[in-house]
């Protein structure tokens, strides 16, 4: 029997669930996500920090630091890597989820290696929030990471091209439940050292060069679980606050991208965690009903670092000028990145997978040196049209690309910051893309700097 407020009235005359008729438990604050639609080193991070702006919360719900995200404010370059972009913003809580994987004396350096750059950081540690859930890595986790691409180097004569952050064997050892998460090393210590060592035995016995001086290694980790305890939240508890308490606006940052995704990307040159947008319901703990906008960044050709399939990979005096050009080297690595045209259908896909409500198309202004500019429309495989993104690597290494070409407008655009001042082919550029993809464009990046970003609607 319900009441006339929608409650429900118990047998024994009590009352549960008071909503007013017609809500959901499940209303409430929703979440906007920012995630890469290609094979990361879109721009995410200028996106991020455009939004975090006047955001409370800004989280991080996987990868680890293998992941970089750069962020220019007041001409001052931040780097960051485990961090949420957002904690720039001294009002916003940053949140580090459960599905994060944590290298304790990476996180530490790269705050204090950011906060002799700028007061962006000043007052970090009073405003990051970390899961209790999340799982940590070891040093002995990197060390396997670089043993393991030796490896595979000398096994079969290439290796996947790790930023060897021990970033595998970290999800590794969580899949084989011997994992170790932040709620173990702020809980008894004794017991964690106990199974901190039998982790290290086993690492020890697969890797036999591997040596672990497991007694400094405890004695560190106990100072870094003194510094980290303030921040460690029961992670599902603080969520569920956020999207049920008073409004608020929150933001999740996606690390990585759709093409390096563990069940959707070009596997096996990909990273271990789910960076499409089901990472953000298990690296949260989010409802599906609470994710609202789902914004893909997008850069306007396309970059790889490392190896695997690139279909529109241009090795030619193209991809060196897009290299040169848009300064292509990785965050984390330091590595240059491959280049090449824009691939729609690949775009198509990462769509398919994360349902995007708008999208931001970065570095526009890296083509202004171009005359002609081609665009990836569809795979050939065998003679054949393909309506699907291949799985398997040595197909998607098969496909022959065909391209729609373009013309260039050979202006620079840097100080554009209205669609409509755009040149006409530039514009045309961008509604290509737009009404290929079906999705409409909502940002323009034109430069490194914060304010390089054209908002169309």
């Amino acid at each position: 029997m319900s009441t006339e407020n929608g409650s429900s009235v118990l047998p024994n005359g009590g009352v549960c669930c008071s909503f007013s008729p017609g809500q959901s438990p499940l209303r409430g604050n929703k979440v906007t996500v920012v995630l890469g639609a290609q094979w990361g080193d879109e721009g995410k991070g200028k996106l991020v920090d455009l939004l975090a702006q006047d955001a409370d919360i800004v989280c991080r719900c996987q990868g680890g630091n293998n992941a970089g995200h750069t962020v220019v404010v007041d001409s001052v370059e931040y780097d960051f890597h485990l961090l949420p972009s957002g904690i720039i913003n001294p009002n916003a809580i940053a949140f580090i989820g459960n599905g994060v994987v944590i290298h304790l004396p990476g996180l530490f350096e790269e705050a204090e290696k950011n906060l002799k750059k700028g007061q962006g950081l000043v007052g970090w540690e009073k405003r990051l929030c970390i899961s209790d859930r999340a799982h940590i890595v070891f040093d002995f986790h990197q060390a396997a990471d670089g043993i393991q691409e030796q490896q595979r180097q000398e096994q079969a004569g290439k290796n996947l091209g790790t930023t060897k952050k021990g970033i595998g064997p970290v999800y590794s050892s969580k899949a084989a439940r011997s994992g170790l998460r932040m709620c173990d090393l702020v809980s008894d210590f004794n017991e964690f050292a106990l199974r901190f060592k039998m982790l290290a035995e086993q690492y020890t016995s697969m890797y036999p060069s591997l040596q672990i001086e497991i007694d400094g290694e405890l004695k560190k980790l106990k100072e870094y679980a003194d510094r980290v305890r303030p921040m460690v939240k029961d992670g599902v508890y603080f969520i569920y606050e956020a999207l049920h308490g008073p409004p608020k606006k929150i933001l999740v940052e996606g690390a990585n991208a759709a093409l390096l995704d563990i069940d959707f990307g070009t596997y096996p040159f990909v990273t271990s965690s789910n960076c499409t947008v089901g990472g953000v319901c298990t690296g949260l703990g989010i409802p599906p009903q609470s994710i609202g906008e789902v914004y893909g960044v997008v850069k306007a050709y396309t970059t790889r670092v490392g190896i695997g399939a690139f279909p529109t990979e241009q090795n030619n005096d193209t991809g060196v000028l897009l290299q040169t050009r848009g300064h292509e080297y990785g965050v984390t690595t330091g590595r240059k990145r491959r280049c090449g045209w824009l691939d729609l259908v690949l775009l198509k896909y990462a769509h398919m997978i994360n349902g995007f409500t708008a999208l931001a198309l970065t570095k526009l202004d890296i083509l202004d040196a171009f005359s002609e500019i081609k665009i990836g429309v569809s795979y050939k495989l065998d003679g054949r049209n393909i309506p699907h993104f291949p799985a398997n690597q040595e197909v998607l290494h098969k496909v022959e690309v065909e391209y729609v070409t373009l013309p260039g407008w050979k202006t620079d655009i840097s100080s554009v910051r209205n669609f409509h001042e755009l040149p006409e082919n530039a514009k045309k550029y961008v509604q290509f893309v737009e009404e290929t993809l079906g999705v409409p464009i909502k940002w323009i990046g034109v430069g490194k700097s914060r304010e390089s970003i054209i908002e169309i609607f």
